[in-house]
């Protein structure tokens, strides 16, 4: 369990309302309101469903994170490119290491300003999240 939502302030439910975060001893939890009820959603739970999606992302572009990683590092040798692809190959353990350290509070107003956003119902299931620059099939 969680001491901190990864994503505080980025997540809305279904009605586009900000959801806040309130803690059940020292965990976090999402606040959901719904029909006059707040419903407490472990905000773990809400955060690896996010960063699931986002790792799928990543490998399914798995060559171009790698190239535009080695583009912004400066560095296009074999060591850099063998660091980049190990550091890709354990994305679950550093995932792990985020939501136990958490994201700054900067970078999290950052993301925010960027547009993104995460959707969740109720029941703490995802629904959608609105990322910087990507466009949605529905914009087509």
């Amino acid at each position: 369990m969680s001491t901190r939502a990864l994503f505080e302030g980025l997540v809305s439910d279904t009605n586009e309302r900000p959801v806040s975060v309130a803690y059940v001893g020292n965990v976090a939890n999402y606040l959901v309101e719904d029909g006059g009820f707040k419903f407490h959603i472990d905000a773990e739970g809400v955060d690896r469903q996010v960063l699931a999606q986002l790792r799928e992302q990543i490998l399914a572009n798995r060559d171009a994170v790698t190239e535009g990683t080695l583009k912004m590092l400066g560095q296009e040798d074999l060591f850099t490119k063998a660091m980049v692809d190990a550091s890709l190959n354990n994305m679950d353990a550093n995932f792990d290491k985020l939501i136990e350290q958490g994201l700054p509070e900067g970078a999290r107003q950052y993301l925010g300003m960027l547009g993104f956003r995460v959707v969740i119902d109720y029941h703490g299931d995802l629904i959608r999240f609105d990322q910087p620059g990507i466009v949605s099939d529905e914009d087509e």
